[in-house]
């Protein structure tokens, strides 16, 4: 058994435990992929983090990401939460004001602005127009009709995301998914924008079949943002900056700011360190 010191970081919170959760297991060296499999599953969050030496001297740390049931390649609140970890830690950026996460896609700009953190949107692994399969497939497990949907597209920049774009907000938050069926894989996000008045410009939720395991819907989701973003700027949907609302639906208030700068988008949120401690693997 070792000790590894431990956070677990709130991110895109609008207020104190508003936004998603993500744990962070610092200085991992010496964990098994099994063991970061299983402490993964113990937490029962959407996703855990183990950072490590970066492997490329341009990095600032190395970071591991797992679900319950994979590992991903890149997530967005885990991007931001790990970041925050890392810094509440004691960690000093290579650069100032930024630092350089190493994950599965590659090398990931942080952006550090306080307590709110952005990270640059990766690019996307896979875009593009939605099989009639697929589609038919997404309204299914969503309960959605096909006219329902004014556009679809892959926004994949990791997990494997169908964007679908709805007519309004109120509509993206009366969807009710099956939750009862079962599938190996299915990311969807779904998005509608807000009329005026409210103070954000789009309700985004994001819906995840995995592994066999029931529907699950994540409070507040990075890297679909970041997807939705670079798509609906794109195809003229909704161009930064902007405000995304997510968790509404589920009891969350979950917000994350859309800014273009760099010639990059940029996803970013409140990061709130809300427990520390070590952790004994």
């Amino acid at each position: 058994m070792s000790t590894h010191p431990f956070r677990q970081v709130d991110v895109f919170g609008s207020g104190p435990f508003t936004g998603n959760p993500v744990a962070v297991v610092l200085d991992a060296d010496g964990l098994a992929d099994a063991d970061m499999a299983r402490i993964a599953r113990w937490t029962n969050l959407s996703e855990t983090t183990f950072v490590l030496p970066p492997t490329t001297p341009e990095a600032d740390y190395r970071v591991r990401i797992f679900t319950v049931a994979e590992e991903l390649p890149f997530a967005g609140h885990p991007t931001l939460g790990t970041a925050r970890a890392w810094l509440d830690a004691g960690g000093v950026p290579r650069g100032p004001g930024a630092l350089l996460q190493e994950c599965g896609v590659g090398l990931v700009p942080v952006r550090v602005d306080g307590d709110r953190l952005a990270f640059a949107a990766p690019p996307l692994r896979r875009s593009g127009p939605v099989s009639d399969v697929d589609l038919d497939e997404a309204c299914a497990r969503l309960r959605l009709s096909r006219d329902e949907i004014v556009a679809a597209a892959w926004v994949d920049n990791g997990p494997g995301w169908m964007g679908l774009l709805l007519r309004d907000a109120d509509r993206v938050l009366a969807v009710v998914p099956d939750g009862a069926a079962r599938a190996e894989r299915g990311f969807y996000g779904v998005a509608g924008l807000h009329g005026d008045g409210s103070d954000a410009d789009l309700e985004v939720r994001a819906f995840m079949y995995d592994a066999g395991t029931p529907m699950a819907e994540d409070p507040v989701t990075g890297s679909l943002n970041a997807s939705l973003a670079q798509w609906f700027a794109a195809s003229g949907v909704l161009v930064a900056p902007y405000v995304a609302a997510q968790g509404t639906a589920i009891g969350r208030a979950g917000r994350a700011t859309v800014e273009e700068a760099d010639g990059s988008l940029w996803i970013g949120g409140a990061t709130d360190v809300a427990i520390t401690g070590t952790i004994e693997a």
